[in-house]
């Protein structure tokens, strides 16, 4: 296993890491099983999330099992945006974690104005800050879907580490990635097989292997084969046969697959269209249906709301059928 340093934190870390979504599909005797296998192959960067409702929790029997909390890097996140939430957060986190620390904690997923109000005084931020000074985290990292967070977020010292999604046909962060390797920032990639739209894993982890921009890669894993396949790659310049295999890929997802590039925003009657696919494909390829249609159910405005008006594909730089996509959706989840 290739380890690197994650940017400047001094920290040392598996160039490929554990993304901890799928292993909500077995359950916590599965996930410590899956951790022993893991650190045979040498993984030692564990990516989950508050979100990821029993993740953290499996992940915290399986360190406590193994007695192996000293050789991981553990990393979390949270969706709270003011200092009352994140602080609950972190300690949850700690003692889902069965832990006295964390690694990395980062801010989940902010849009420009989430981002400002957990910047702001009151906000997130001064909980991250305070328990880092207490010595319950290492270090302060952010997550992200939209480029303009990514952007704003290499302007800020306080982020350690940014994540964002990248992969073969995701490619709209490249710049910003090479930016971030540039001012010492770790880059997690995210999202490296689409979601599962991206069924040439090989091909998929060896594109994001062989980019020297990539710090870290989190490929979600629930299956021994799943790290068998991604602790086997190397991150060797790309074959002609890994090239043309990636052309191949990109051309059957360039017609249907939403990059969550947010230019169909805004939408004529407030459909988070980015969401609405991002929770379609955990439906259809994840096989998480209930975190899928409880994500979905929170939205204010459902895919069943468009009034088809055509603006969203107008801005559309992939020429989606978005409004078909939408009535796909609304029919799969009923609403």
């Amino acid at each position: 296993m290739e380890m690197v340093s994650l940017g400047k934190t001094g920290l040392t870390v598996s160039r490929i890491g554990f993304g901890g979504i799928p292993i909500q599909r077995i359950n916590a005797e599965g996930t410590a099983e899956l951790f022993a296998r893991l650190l045979e192959c040498g993984v030692n960067y564990i990516d989950t999330a508050r979100g990821y409702t029993v993740s953290e929790g499996y992940i915290g029997h399986a360190v406590e099992k193994l007695g192996c909390r000293s050789r991981l890097v553990l990393a979390t996140k949270s969706m709270a945006r003011d200092y009352a939430g994140m602080k609950a957060d972190i300690e949850r986190s700690l003692k889902n974690l069965r832990t006295d620390y964390i690694d990395l904690y980062q801010i989940h997923n902010p849009n420009m104005a989430q981002l400002k109000t957990a910047l702001a005084d009151g906000g997130a931020l001064g909980a991250l800050v305070k328990a880092k000074e207490q010595g319950r985290i290492g270090h302060i990292g952010i997550t992200a879907h939209g480029l303009d967070v990514f952007e704003e977020a290499l302007e800020l010292d306080v982020f350690e580490t940014i994540m964002f999604p990248y992969n073969i046909v995701e490619t709209q962060g490249a710049e910003l990635i090479a930016r971030c390797n540039r001012a010492g920032k770790a880059f997690i990639a995210m999202k490296p097989l689409a979601g599962g739209a991206i069924q040439d894993a090989a091909a998929a982890m060896r594109f994001l292997l062989s980019n020297p921009d990539v710090t870290v890669a989190i490929p979600g894993m629930y299956l021994e084969s799943e790290i068998e396949l991604n602790t086997s790659l190397t991150s060797d310049p790309l074959t002609e046969d890994e090239l043309r295999r990636i052309e191949t890929i990109r051309s059957k997802l360039t017609g249907n697959f939403c990059r969550r590039c947010g230019y169909c925003a805004p939408c004529t009657v407030g459909i988070n269209i980015p969401s609405v696919f991002l929770f379609h494909g955990y439906l259809e390829r994840y096989g998480l249906e209930d975190w899928a249609r409880g994500r979905y159910d929170a939205l204010t405005m459902k895919a069943s709301d468009c009034i088809g008006c055509g603006e969203c594909e107008s801005r559309c730089p992939y020429h989606l059928p978005i409004r078909d996509m939408l009535k796909e959706a609304a029919k799969d989840f009923g609403k």
